[in-house]
């Protein structure tokens, strides 16, 4: 152990061997040290990912572990959530494509097709010491068991970390990545938000050889999400014989019944016909744990030198599985910020301010999106006091054109170039929001012909682009908290409507430019990207729609096949 790092890192989850791995990678004579409390192998929630991590993976250059682990691969989600009681599926890829590709494909399988839209299910115990032990043959000092007694600060600036062993180290920059412990956070004296009423409770146990839902291709499954009437039910293969199975009920729920957290838990597991009939041979581990689970936001995201990431820097309902993303896209960012600090502190400020307006909007966006969620869920007949109550907080009337209206205050285009909410697309958002709020899932793309740049009261400034273990500045223009990145689809839609306003005109340019580009791999998703682009332009006032009767309108249609009925009914098992 040394005496000082350039960069210490507090927490050895995710969101700290992501930081620490992509440190070492972009510069292998930088000196990093992970300090962890606990001593992995250990449980953890949080197993339920999005495709986005695999990027992160890939990047880190451990996804080909993870994948030799043989973890469940995440072809979506089976739900039972919204205005009527009937099952839905949400996939990230159609199971008959899914299917196909593993009629000449094997696992460990590359990340390419298929795979480079899935994600996986993990058992935390085996994922989290994957990542811990990949960042320390990148060279990283990893501390396992090593818990810190104190911090040492002089006004703003960290200066030190005190170990229980009676260790003092130094560091350049600290990152905290202790999840919700927020260990640095709470030492700087960083206020947390709770910008909703969703004070939950999460129990849960991990049960071994439980029936899988659904088998698709090999490997594949979906998790399960059942809404009952005061809460709702996760159920997630972990492994061929492991699965984590958790209740979540409001806090207030659960003060108010007077059942202890292990009844409830058992008595919700077997009124639930689906979930019961897939636990016939299954037993407990004898692991039940209990935490609170509500979402927050952190007031500041960093210091004079140091960084919050992962949970520490806030935390999302986990009904939209995004608590992961966001420790690994957290971790990334903050890695490549403190690189461009080593090398300059000439932009100090913008690089700061850039990843904290990212990561708080970033949580902030699945914070609301989660609280739509459970206001427009039907199904939750006993806590409708709670789900008023939200609304009432949010200012969210459910009537479908008031509820569009919420939802479109965040802005449906992100830094990362992401056209939607909560790490939905644009088309997915419309499509849930009309099946949990009759929200009509209206394409102004078809229904319109003429489309005009609205660029006033726009400011032109840059924006941070995370690439290759550097920061660059990338063209944006802002409009309050709305952001239109110049770039990727954006960009190219962008150009297009500074020469013509007329989608007659605009298709055919669009079509030619798609065409001719040697970049572009697959022409229909490149071309739907730029529709997605356009309606997120609209929906976020940076393009006027207008009906001329004199000029045609676009003769195509773009559907969304992520959301479909569910094929089969509670209690049968389909092998795919």
């Amino acid at each position: 152990m040394k005496e000082h790092y350039d960069v210490v890192v507090v927490g050895g989850g995710p969101a700290g061997s992501t930081t620490a791995t992509l440190l070492k990678k972009y510069r292998s004579d930088v000196s990093v040290a992970i300090f962890e409390r606990e001593v992995f192998p250990r449980d953890h929630i949080g197993e339920s990912q999005l495709p986005g991590i695999n990027r992160v993976l890939d990047e880190m250059g451990c996804w080909n572990k993870v994948e030799a682990a043989g973890f469940p691969i995440k072809v979506g989600a089976t739900f039972r959530w919204g205005k009527q009681p009937e099952l839905w599926d949400f996939e990230f890829v159609p199971s008959e494509i899914f299917i196909e590709y593993y009629k000449d494909t094997t696992r460990p399988a590359r990340f390419e097709g298929p795979r480079r839209h899935t994600a996986f299910q993990v058992d935390r115990s085996i994922y989290d010491k994957i990542l811990l032990d990949h960042a320390a043959e990148y060279g990283v000092d990893v501390h396992q068991g090593t818990k810190i007694s104190s911090i040492e600060k002089q006004g703003d600036k960290i200066i030190a970390v005190k170990l229980e062993s009676g260790e003092r180290i130094t560091a350049s920059y600290f990152v905290d990545a202790s999840g919700g412990a927020g260990t640095l956070r709470r030492a700087m004296d960083v206020p947390v938000d709770y910008p909703s009423h969703l004070m939950n409770v999460a129990f849960w146990d991990y049960w071994q050889n439980a029936d899988w839902a659904v088998e698709i291709g090999v490997g594949g499954t979906k998790i399960q999400v059942m809404s009952l009437g005061y809460g709702w039910i996760w159920f997630i293969p972990l492994g061929p014989t492991r699965t984590s199975i958790g209740l979540v009920i409001p806090a207030e729920y659960y003060k108010q019944s007077g059942k202890k957290p292990e009844e409830l838990y058992l008595n919700a597991l077997r009124e639930e016909e689906r979930i019961s009939s897939l636990l016939g041979n299954a037993r407990r581990e004898g692991k039940f744990t209990t935490t609170k689970d509500w979402s927050y936001l952190a007031q500041r995201q960093y210091g004079e030198n140091w960084f919050l990431s992962g949970e520490s820097s806030g935390f999302a309902d986990p009904i939209l599985s995004a608590g992961m993303t966001i420790a690994h896209m957290s971790g990334r960012e903050v890695a490549f910020t403190i690189l461009e600090l080593l090398k300059s502190t000439e932009r100090e400020n913008w690089l700061k301010e850039q990843y904290e307006r990212r990561q708080a909007k970033r949580i902030g966006s699945h914070i609301r999106f989660a609280d739509f969620w459970y206001t427009a869920n039907a199904q939750f007949v006993d806590i409708q006091g709670l789900t008023q109550k939200i609304a009432a907080d949010w200012g969210l009337d459910l009537s479908p054109k008031n509820a569009w209206e919420w939802l479109a205050r965040g802005g449906f285009i992100d830094d990362d170039l992401m056209t939607g909410t909560g790490s939905f697309d644009l088309y997915c958002v419309k499509h849930l929001a009309h099946l949990l709020a009759d929200i009509p899932p209206q394409h102004p793309r078809s229904e319109y012909n003429v489309f005009r740049l609205n660029m006033d009261g726009a400011v032109h400034r840059h924006r941070a682009i995370y690439r290759d273990g550097t920061v660059t500045a990338g063209e944006s223009y802002f409009r309050e908290d709305k952001v239109l990145p110049i770039d990727g689809a954006f960009k190219r839609i962008f150009e297009i409507l500074k020469r013509t306003p007329y989608m007659e005109e605009i298709l055919p340019t669009l079509e030619q430019q798609i065409a001719s580009d040697p970049n572009v791999q697959q022409s229909k998703a490149a071309f739907l990207d730029c529709m997605q682009a356009l309606e997120a332009m609209i929906s976020d006032g940076w393009v006027i729609p207008s009906l001329d009767n004199r000029r045609r309108r676009a003769n195509f249609s773009a559907t969304n096949s992520a959301i479909r009925p569910h094929k089969d009914t509670p209690g049968h098992r389909p092998t795919e």
